[in-house]
């Protein structure tokens, strides 16, 4: 199986990045299974019900969520029904939205999805590291392919997260910080890994918003309304590729200009 995992799409310009190239990446790529991080596909902060089913029409598979999950009050209700977008696992189960998703290939073949929120800034319900082999343990009874977002701020916690699901999980994919790593592998035991996938977005820019009005934040340490940036627009993510046993035997970083 060939999975390309698509990172944090920022605002137009990403959306646009993957509905004029989704379809035809799958074709050349050959893709199994597209996963994408959407949680900043709402002018950079947030997810609304309708950009995620235009995501999904592209062609993904599923969405997974981060920090900014409830910048948009909409995706609330949306989420109670929407068995192809996760949200962070560790947050308050009484909480709607899914932590895991299992999602069907058009080959037949299943792919779980797990999404997990990073402790450091993030102040999720309770570390990731509490649940995530119980959420393992239910996505392995399902399939034996089992992708793993975990989006957080801090490296050591997911590099932390990769060495302990080393040899159990298809993929762990770092999300968040919209700056892709050199450090894509597989593991021991055919774990595909990366700190951070990436930005699918404008890269003319300061992880994604307007260099402008960015560095008037910091310069003038005043709080500034952030803007998406519109040039040097990239696809940006991870492809894996696996055996029929859901180990990984292939991970690349994946960077595509539009």
């Amino acid at each position: 199986m060939r999975i390309l995992f698509l990172a944090d799409v920022y605002g137009a310009p990403g959306m646009a990045a993957i509905e004029g190239n989704l379809r035809d990446l799958r074709r050349e790529l050959q893709l199994d299974c597209v996963i994408v991080n959407a949680e900043n596909a709402a002018d950079g902060a947030g997810l609304t019900p309708k950009l995620a089913e235009r995501l999904l029409a592209a062609g993904a598979d599923c969405l997974t969520l981060g920090n900014h999950l409830w910048r948009r009050k909409e995706l609330a209700p949306y989420l109670i029904e929407a068995t192809r977008v996760v949200r962070p696992a560790n947050l308050l189960e009484q909480l709607p939205g899914r932590g895991l998703a299992v999602v069907t290939t058009a080959a037949g073949d299943k792919v779980a999805v797990i999404n997990l929120l990073g402790t450091f800034t993030m102040d999720p319900a309770q570390s990731m590291f509490a649940i995530v082999d119980r959420l393992v343990d239910e996505a392995q009874r399902q399939t034996p392919y089992v992708v793993v977002d975990v989006h957080a701020e801090a490296t050591s916690e997911k590099v932390a997260l990769g060495w302990h699901l080393a040899g159990r999980v298809t993929a762990v994919i770092g999300t968040h910080t919209h700056v892709q790593t050199s450090d894509g592998r597989v593991l021991p035991g055919g774990t595909a890994y990366i700190t951070d996938a990436g930005m699918t977005g404008p890269h003319d820019s300061v992880i994604g918003a307007k260099k402008d009005l960015s560095l008037r934040r910091f310069l003038y340490q005043q709080p500034q309304r952030l803007e998406p940036a519109s040039e040097d627009v990239r696809l940006e993510g991870l492809l894996v590729e696996t055996d029929g046993a859901g180990r990984a035997i292939d991970a690349q970083p994946f960077r595509r200009a539009t």
